[in-house]
């Protein structure tokens, strides 16, 4: 795939800065002319979900509850979920929404005050920008961005045009872990030496598919790719198994483990990128079309604390009574959350002293906060969705610049670093449980990278991977 120079990136952001006209020209004509209805107090929101072969069901569900919104469109480029979609809506006794295959079509729509948005990760920032361009209110799945580059230009656009914009981390509503996170902040755990992010998720072989595949029939596959380059289908399952090719999707550490690392950084109160990363895994246990790890360890060196991540698509036990979840070590105790919504406090002597469980509705408070015009109201800003995923984008692109390399007991990859080594050694022992050797088997071994600020310094190979080339019609902006 191919790659932008530092060079490159550097000019198109530069030129960003004198070009907005000319940038506003490639979007939907209607984005040009943003309006916004005024929403009085006892007026009902109208909302659009945009995307729900997936996850946006669950979207559509959550806002038919709510007597405060009226969900009156609905957007997918694959017309056979549209009918889907719309019974979803008359079914719960609302009038039907209007539809849409093209969302450039739907945001020409005034009347719409907000969006909802799960698309695929590669649409996620455009259709973002897009709908804050056209006075729309912004909630938008994990993760945020596709590229780091892409979290920061939401950001801007947000802050620019004074729109709401929430991700869908909605592990930051739920008032367990909310509370599990506030006694970290009080310290109560003492100082947090390391966050550990687990992803035990077992994911099955996606086959191969022995050549180019057509699109269903009802996808308009031009409009499916969007900013993704134009290639032929190599899966056999269209429909989520973009995950795991890097034009689409993130991994599983960008798809489900952007929860957990969201959750992994919030407790360690960093607001900033880690000073170092270094990732290394591959996809074992069998041979199919993904692109993506399905094992992955990556580490994060904030300087006082680490943020270990843990990927495994593999069949595994728990750690600690985890595996979707996290653990944060503490000189005082450890914190163990199994879920998006509880944990469980130990002290060094294995006594638990403290316990958290709570839920929460993110779209609430997305929707408050657009009633107050106050981010400050929101769990989960843009900027916080833009940290979190651009974590899983650094350990992606550690990954990505890696060589394969043959197993190598005597190698020290991490020094005197010990929670690494022992990270090292059960990855070890779970892929031998899993009939992977490790003596017989390569895996990538990724580029340690040395983090300034949002990029990489003068490391042109990994400031590369920072944005990509957009197709044409379909650019994500380099600057608000």
């Amino acid at each position: 795939m191919e790659r932008l120079s530092r060079r490159r990136f550097l000019e198109d952001s530069l030129a960003a800065l004198t070009a907005s006209a000319a940038a506003t020209a490639m979007a939907p004509a209607a984005l040009a002319a943003p309006a916004r209805r005024r929403v009085s107090p006892n007026d009902k929101i109208h909302m659009a979900v945009i995307g729900f072969n997936g996850q946006g069901m669950s979207h559509i569900s959550n806002l038919l509850g709510k007597p405060d919104v009226e969900l009156v469109a609905l957007c997918d480029v694959d017309t056979a979920v549209i009918d889907k979609g719309v019974a979803a809506v008359t079914k719960a006794g609302k009038p039907a929404p209007k539809t849409y295959q093209d969302i450039r079509k739907l945001l020409e729509d005034g009347s719409i005050d907000a969006v909802s948005i799960a698309t695929p990760n590669h649409w996620h920032a455009l259709a973002a920008i897009w709908s804050m361009q056209a006075g729309k209110d912004v909630y938008v799945e994990k993760p945020i961005s596709h590229e780091v580059a892409e979290g920061r230009r939401i950001v801007e656009v947000a802050r620019k045009l004074g729109r709401i914009c929430q991700c869908g981390t909605q592990s930051r509503s739920q008032q367990g872990m909310r509370e599990a996170i506030e006694y970290l902040h009080a310290g109560k755990l003492g100082k947090i030496r390391v966050a550990r992010a687990l992803c035990y998720k077992p994911r099955a072989s996606i086959g191969l598919c022995g050549g180019p595949q057509a699109p269903p029939a009802t996808v308009d596959y031009d409009l499916w790719l969007g900013p993704a380059p134009m290639k032929d289908v190599r899966r056999k399952r269209f429909h989520y198994d973009w995950h795991w090719f890097w034009d689409y999707g993130n991994g599983d550490i960008g798809n489900q483990g952007i929860h957990e690392m969201d959750k992994a950084r919030w407790g360690l109160g960093a607001r900033a990128f880690p000073k170092r990363v270094m990732s290394l895994g591959g996809r074992f246990g069998y041979v199919d079309d993904g692109e993506t790890p399905n094992t992955l360890l990556s580490f994060m060196d904030y300087g006082d604390a680490q943020l270990i991540f843990e990927v495994r698509g593999l069949n595994t036990p728990d750690l600690m009574g985890a595996k979707v979840g996290n653990i944060w070590y503490g000189t005082e105790g450890v914190m163990v959350a199994p879920s998006y919504n509880s944990a469980v406090v130990y002290d060094n002597d294995g006594n638990k002293v403290a316990e958290f469980q709570g839920g929460g509705d993110h779209h609430a408070n997305f929707l408050k906060a657009v009633r107050s015009r106050k981010r400050s109201d929101l769990n989960a800003d843009c900027e916080e969705g833009h940290l979190s995923s651009a974590l899983c984008h650094l350990a992606n692109i550690s990954y990505r610049l890696g060589a394969l390399e043959p197993y190598d007991k005597t190698r020290k990859l991490f020094g005197s670093n010990r929670e690494a080594s022992e990270t090292f050694e059960r990855y070890e022992e779970h892929l031998a449980a899993n009939h992977v050797t490790p003596q017989e088997t390569e895996y990538r071994v990724g580029k340690t990278l040395q983090v300034r600020g949002e990029g990489f310094g003068a490391d042109e190979a990994a400031n590369a991977y920072l944005t990509r080339p957009y197709r044409k019609g379909f650019e994500v902006p380099a600057k608000a």
